[in-house]
């Protein structure tokens, strides 16, 4: 008996050796390098327009797609306040502008991970004409934002005045992104591949100052630079895109009531053919001299100081004609790859996203739903017609001071889009007027990050050593089964 209890012990004590050697070559065969999960980055932008100030956050993986970052906005915040263009007579406002939002960002951004986030700053046009109206002012107010942003726990890399250009392109490159039109997930494939049939959009932003358009033309473009070309995804793109300083609609309502003046034979009281009927607004000369767009001397603007009254007439036809003369047509001579002012421009192809005042104005007049030319010019003109009494009364939650001026801007962007970019009656219906993308805000911001992290490195991903799961499966089972035995073996030789 104790004969066949040594044997059997002796044996056991063999298997055991066996399988422990069995579990150990398991253990460390075949092991590989496994990529941990990638961190997530973040980044903000802040977009200075002429007459307002917003903050993006935006967030990516660490390991990128072809070189570009997946991009997500995580937050968006409007600073308080006029644009950072107004603070020309005291510019460290300009600054304590933006701390509320600021505020707001951080605490969307994990503490550990803030001295890392970059931050930027872009100012558009109206820092453009600031910096042709007063360049030490607009220099000034930047300082100031500087001085404010490295008070925060951040990466500041800089406030500066952007191109129209860039402003054009960028803004392209967000609708595109946002409408997958470069890069798309594959649940299939499980990741990020180009779609087959990309259906590249156009862009046309309207701002306060200035106004953008930005397309891929057919066939051989003239006139490239440098903000024209991007490669995203692994793939380049060329674009054309052009900005249209002194074009944006609060500047064109400006320029537009001063050449009525110029017009007039009366030196106080003008008529406004795109205001309503029975709206007066009383404005001083003085105040066209406040932009380049608008600071050209006159002896017909003097005194200075003298105030005008305008009164508004509701004279839909009249608006249109007025409004056209703000356009120097004729410098295109019969040219159809040129807009106005001697601009070139290849004709327009594919579909275009219209968004900022082209979808604001149509959307207050009910014409984002794919409206054909004929009603979007009937219901401008009907509307033009009508009596700041109906108006006001109609629209009471409407600012006072935004609704005399649709017809205008309305009438505006007719012009705009049919005698300068050369819409038609077909090609009408290729334009879109959106404002958000998904959940995403459309604007130049997006795809400025988007670029930008072309430029920042991509993280090698953290790594760990392990194994097939098969084969550490198998390993766990013969060690679980050695620990067992084991401790069989061990009560054994307690009793013998």
């Amino acid at each position: 008996m104790f004969a066949n209890k040594k044997l059997f012990t002796t044996t056991l004590l063999g298997v055991l050796v066996t399988l422990s050697i069995i579990a150990l070559v398991l253990s460390l065969v075949k092991i590989e390098d496994v990529a941990l999960p990638p961190t997530v980055k973040y980044g903000m932008v802040f977009d200075a327009g002429s007459s307002h100030t917003s903050l993006y956050v935006y967030e990516w993986d660490s390991d990128k797609e072809n070189d570009t970052g997946v991009v997500s906005q995580t937050l968006s915040c409007d600073v308080q306040g006029p644009g950072i263009s107004s603070y020309a007579n005291n510019p460290p406002k300009a600054g304590d502008s933006l701390k509320e939002c600021l505020d707001k960002a951080l605490k969307v951004v994990p503490a550990e991970k803030q001295r890392d986030v970059p931050v930027y700053l872009g100012a558009t046009a109206g820092m453009r004409l600031l910096r042709l109206r007063n360049s030490s002012a607009a220099d000034q107010i930047l300082a100031e934002i500087a001085k404010t942003m490295q008070e925060y726990p951040v990466a500041f890399r800089g406030a500066r005045i952007i191109t129209g250009e860039e402003e054009g392109a960028y803004g392209w490159i967000t609708i595109n992104y946002l409408l997958e039109s470069f890069t798309k997930y594959s649940p299939k494939a499980h990741t990020w591949v180009r779609p087959e049939a990309a259906n590249i959009l156009g862009a046309l932003d309207l701002g306060g100052a200035s106004t953008q358009i930005s397309f891929i033309p057919k066939g051989s473009v003239i006139n490239w630079n440098e903000t024209s070309r991007f490669m995203l995804y692994g793939y380049n793109y060329n674009i054309y895109t052009h900005s249209y300083l002194c074009y944006g609609q609060n500047e064109m309502v400006k320029r537009l009531a001063k050449e009525l003046i110029l017009e007039s034979s009366s030196s106080t009281r003008v008529e406004h053919p795109c205001y309503p009927k029975d709206y007066n607004e009383t404005i001083s000369l003085s105040s066209f001299h406040t932009s380049p767009c608008t600071n050209t001397s006159d002896p017909r603007l003097s005194p200075s100081d003298r105030n005008v009254t305008l009164e508004g007439r509701g004279n839909a036809s009249g608006c249109l004609v007025a409004i056209r003369k703000l356009f120097n047509f004729s410098a295109c001579g019969q040219s159809q790859d040129c807009t106005f002012d001697g601009v070139y421009q290849p004709p327009i192809s594919g579909q275009f996203f219209a968004f900022s005042a082209f979808y604001y104005n149509f959307k207050f007049l009910n014409l984002t739903e794919g409206q054909s030319l004929a009603t979007v010019r009937e219901t401008i003109e009907r509307f033009c017609t009508r009596s700041w009494e109906d108006l006001s009364s109609s629209y009471p939650e409407e600012n006072p001071e935004r609704l005399p001026k649709y017809c205008a801007n309305a009438n505006y962007i007719l012009t705009l889009l049919l005698d300068a970019y050369k819409f038609n009656e077909s090609s009408w219906n290729n334009i879109v007027f959106q404002m958000k993308a998904g959940s995403a805000d459309v604007g130049w911001t997006l795809g400025y990050m988007l670029n930008l992290t072309n430029m920042i490195p991509a993280e090698a991903p953290g790594l760990l050593k392990g194994q097939a799961p098969s084969l550490w499966a198998a390993a766990v089972a013969f060690i679980t089964l050695t620990l067992a035995l084991g401790l069989v073996a061990l009560l054994l030789l307690l009793r013998v």
